[in-house]
């Protein structure tokens, strides 16, 4: 009971510190958007349009979370779990498309160079700075469990990022007038954001596709079941996550001639040395005995 208390408090904390954080962004989209426009930066604009993706992929997280929750279905048997990994691609993707456009932005303006207020810049990016820093503590706490809190934090620690390499080009261009650093801050920060997010997209998607789970490897899953006692072989294999907390196998185990009750024992021993070892919470189990002909691990 107490487990599924601290469970709940905890989901709650991170919805309301998501709402908190969206909020923040919002304001800070205003602030960089007017403020770039005023002192000409550009850089000033992209961190504006990094926020206002933030602040947009907080939204989905926050649906996201409430799908995630709702029951299971007749016609989703799963729950709506993925939901989570669909809101977690939109917003790594989303920010990966708005990267290439400001690079394209950036590489114009060294073509076409303008003139920038850098007090203007400095003051909109410190303020930027501080709310993107609040933002990133109120969600580290969740990003560790939960991909999709995960993207929305990285969108946020990247726009500290950011913040912080726009204020510093502002003290360059206040103090030595170099206006080139603008586009080239922009074209940073873009090649910085492909790069986090990147990862991002590409746990995503091998979550959607089912592939195996990093960090698992099916033979020595395959030698740990066959060590068990009146196990002969296990064979026709799927292991995939369902989202990033649930892990799911299943197999056919294929064992001595026994009864019905000696299967449960060897499965409940099954089940829980693949917990125990590999955080497989959800297991699958078809016991059989000189059933399949064909018993490789995979099946074609």
């Amino acid at each position: 009971m107490s487990h599924n208390h601290s469970h709940n408090h905890g989901s709650e904390t991170s919805e309301k510190n998501l709402f908190i954080t969206m909020l923040l962004n919002f304001l800070i989209t205003a602030a960089e958007v007017i403020g770039g426009i005023i002192s000409g930066s550009l850089s000033l604009i992209s961190d504006a349009m990094h926020n206002l993706s933030d602040g947009i992929a907080i939204i989905i997280t926050y649906i996201a979370m409430r799908l995630s929750k709702k029951p299971k279905t007749f016609k989703y048997t799963f729950g709506l779990k993925r939901a989570e990994i669909l809101a977690a691609i939109i917003n790594a993707s989303t920010l990966i498309i708005i990267s290439f456009f400001l690079i394209k932005e950036a590489v114009e303006r060294f073509y076409n160079p303008q003139q920038i207020t850098g007090s203007i810049m400095l003051i909109v990016a410190a303020v930027g700075l501080a709310a993107n820093v609040i933002g990133t503590l109120l969600l580290k706490k969740g990003s560790e469990n939960n991909l999709n809190i995960r993207a929305a934090y990285f969108h946020l620690l990247s726009d500290a990022v950011s913040s912080l390499a726009v204020i510093i080009g502002a003290a360059f261009i206040i103090f030595f007038k170099i206006y080139w650093i603008d586009p080239l801050l922009t074209i940073l920060i873009s090649l910085y954001i492909l790069k986090e997010t990147y990862e991002i997209v590409k746990e995503s998607v091998d979550i959607i596709m089912m592939s195996k789970p990093e960090g698992i490897d099916l033979d020595e899953i395959k030698k740990l079941i066959e060590d068990i006692e009146k196990v002969k072989n296990i064979h026709h294999v799927h292991l995939w996550k369902m989202n990033n907390n649930d892990t799911h196998f299943e197999a056919h185990i294929e064992v001595e001639d026994m009864g019905v009750s000696k299967t449960a024992e060897i499965q409940k021993l099954i089940e829980q040395k693949l917990h125990d070892k590999y955080e497989i919470n959800h297991t699958t189990l078809q016991f059989e005995c000189g059933v399949c002909e064909e018993v490789r691990l995979i099946k074609n």
